[in-house]
Formats: C-alpha cells, sequence, structure tokens
C-alpha cells in the first residue's frame, strides 16, 4: 500500500526509498526539545544529526530485511522511514520456515553488526566514555558514536520481542513453523504476543505509559496477524475461478466520472474495468472516483483518474497468492485475463464471502 505524502528519496538495490512528510515534525520537534533543555544551537543540531544518524540504521535494518528476501525470490516494492521506525513493503511474507527465519533476523543482525563495528572503533580509538552520568553525556565526539552504539542494540533488542508485529515475533512464528502447520505456529506466537502485551501494559501503570502504547501496538499486531493467517488458510485449496465475477461494467479511457457516478448510484457496483482496444488499461474504484471528482469535476475523462498499477490475475492463480498480492498493492480489485481475454473480475469483497461461506460451512 503507498504511503501518502511521502517524499522520494531514490532507490538503493532497487528498491524505492521514501520518508514520510511526519519524519520532519520529529526533526523539528528534536531541535526544539535540545532548546527547551537550555542546550545551545550547536548542540541541537547535533541532537537532529544524531537521529538522521539513526534513521541511516533504520534504513540499513530494512535494507537487511529486503536484501535477504531478495535471495528468496521475494521482491520488496519501498521502504518509508516513518517517525516510529522504517516500514519496508515486500510483495509477499516467506512462506517456508528457513526462508522465513532468515527474513526476519536479517534486519537486527544489521543493528547487532553496526554496534560491534562501533565498538570496535570506540575500543581502537580508547574513547569508550564512562557510564557514570550518562544522562548529562553531549552529543559531541566518542559519545556521538557511543550513544548511536546503545541505541542500535536498543533496536535489536526490542525488534526482537517475541511478539508480532516484532522481527521476533516472526523469527517466533519460523521456529514454531519446523513442528507446527503455518496457521497454527501463527496462533501460539500470536497468543504468546498478546500475553507479553498484556504484562506491557500492567507493568506500564506502574512505571512508564509507553509500554502501555507498545503493549497496546503489540496486541493489536499479533490479533491482526493470527486473522490474517487464518484467513489465508481458509483460502487453501481455491484458485482465481472459484471467486471470479462474470457480471461487471467495462468503463472506456474516454467516458465521464458522471457516467460512473451513475452507475454508482444505479447499482451495487463500486469496482470498474477500463478497457481500450480490447486491452484492459486500468481500473477504477470508488476511491479514486471521489477524488477524481473532488480534483477535476464530473466532465473529467475516466483515463485522468483510474489506477494504472492494477494486478493482473489468471484463473488457475491460489487465492492465497492473490489475497497476499491485493493486500500488499492496496488493490480492491483485479482483472482475470485468460488467452488473452477479459473473463472477469475478482475482488476482496467477493474472496470476503467465500471466507465467510466457508466458516459456516466449518
Amino acid at each position: 500500500m503507498k504511503m501518502k505524502w511521502s517524499l522520494h528519496l531514490g532507490k538503493i538495490a532497487g528498491i524505492k526509498l521514501s520518508v514520510h512528510w511526519t519524519f520532519i515534525i520529529l526533526i523539528g520537534w528534536i531541535f526544539f526539545a535540545h532548546y527547551r533543555m537550555g542546550h545551545d544551537t550547536q548542540q541541537a543540531l547535533m541532537g537532529v544529526v544524531f537521529i538522521l544518524a539513526l534513521f541511516v540504521c533504520v534504513t540499513l535494518h530494512e535494507l537487511g530485511h529486503a536484501l535477504t528476501a531478495k535471495r528468496f525470490n521475494i521482491v520488496t516494492r519501498s521502504i518509508t522511514l516513518l517517525p516510529i521506525g522504517g516500514l519496508a513493503q515486500m510483495e509477499k511474507l516467506p512462506e517456508k520456515p528457513a526462508q522465513e527465519l532468515w527474513v526476519a533476523i536479517a534486519g537486527p543482525l544489521v543493528n547487532v553488526a553496526i554496534a560491534i563495528l562501533l565498538y570496535a572503533y570506540l575500543s581502537a580509538s580508547n574513547s569508550i566514555p564512562p557510564l557514570i552520568n550518562m544522562e548529562h553525556m553531549q552529543l559531541g565526539g566518542s559519545a556521538f558514536w557511543f550513544n548511536l552504539l546503545l541505541a542500535n542494540v536498543v533496536l535489536a533488542v526490542f525488534n526482537l520481542i517475541p511478539a508480532f508485529p516484532m522481527d521476533g515475533g516472526r523469527v517466533l512464528r519460523a521456529l514454531l513453523a519446523f513442528k507446527f502447520d503455518r496457521n497454527k505456529a501463527t496462533r501460539i506466537a500470536a497468543s504468546i504476543g498478546q500475553f507479553l502485551a498484556i504484562l506491557f501494559v500492567f507493568f506500564g501503570f506502574f512505571s512508564n505509559i509507553w509500554l502501555v502504547f507498545i503493549g497496546v501496538f503489540i496486541y493489536l499486531g499479533a490479533g491482526a496477524e493470527a486473522t490474517f493467517e487464518a484467513t489465508k488458510s481458509i483460502l487453501t485449496g481455491h484458485s482465481v475461478k472459484d471467486v471470479l465475477m462474470k457480471q461487471y461494467t467495462i468503463l472506456q479511457p474516454q467516458d465521464t466520472l458522471e457516467k460512473v457516478v451513475e452507475l454508482l448510484l444505479n447499482g451495487q457496483e463500486q469496482e470498474f474495468v477500463v478497457v481500450e482496444n480490447n486491452q484492459v488499461t486500468g481500473v477504477l474504484t470508488r476511491k479514486e472516483l471521489i477524488a477524481g471528482l473532488a480534483e477535476y469535476g464530473k466532465q473529467s475523462p475516466v483515463a485522468n483518474v483510474m489506477r494504472k498499477d492494477f494486478l493482473t490475475l489468471n484463473l488457475k492463480m491460489p487465492l492465497q497468492e492473490v489475497y497476499q498480492k491485493l493486500m500488499a498493492n492496496g488493490s480492491s480489485v483485479a482483472p482475470v485475463i485468460d488467452a488473452g481475454q477479459l473473463v472477469g473480475i475478482v475482488d476482496r469483497e467477493n474472496i470476503n464471502e467465500l471466507i465467510m461461506v466457508k466458516e459456516a460451512l466449518k
């Protein structure tokens, strides 16, 4: 799913690197926080430089995941830097336990490697500062690198908490999957993660309020992962042809948004396929329609607002794979092509209806 309002920084190993606009707020907050603590301009700027250096380490952490996944033919579309860390958008997660283990642990191992290199540098230069009065340490000279060392240790330890959505949760799931099927391994790992989340919340009320937020984050993340994996398990054995929709409206690129509004209001359809010269050129959902009306008006052609980065499916594609790709791409609908011809569409709502039927039959 694309992150809105992100600044594109370039590509690393073919992976788009972006920074979310809220990151700028973090930089400003760090700068003024130093001023409030009585630091001068130079110290405030060093605080900003430290945060930037830390996020370079976060980027390397995410690249560790991405480049390891690439070895298993898993594509990472982008890495987005957020104030809370980095987000790598992979087209899918590894299914084999050994592969997931390597991909999950690669990120924390990068932080460990950075910490070791910094420790070696500080030791060689005899620059490790004393641990007393650490709270008064200024971000200059060796103290800068020592604080960066500590930050990487914290990143590695925090990410290895055995709970989703942290890397440690995926490491735990991968280890459990050597003995159990993936769905059961996910349920066990999610239960352990939610138990830890409850402990975080409990102790957070008596010590540090941030533990409460971390606990809630972990609890929700564990539940979402368990639900996602259970859904994939239900779809096992099904393919695109089992949910193929053959009754749908085809639009032309020159059709106006006013026409689409009429179709939207006169029926149940919310997703449309755009075809030109017997070739699918885009898809249009209610989301793009509303945004297009606001920006261009009702006389605008569909071509101005249709989504061009759509998924194309075939009849034999497993629904598990389709579900993952739709979620990763942020799509709600995808055209189905057979022998070069458009034969139908698949949308997330129809997949969800199949899931409800399967659950009712169980």
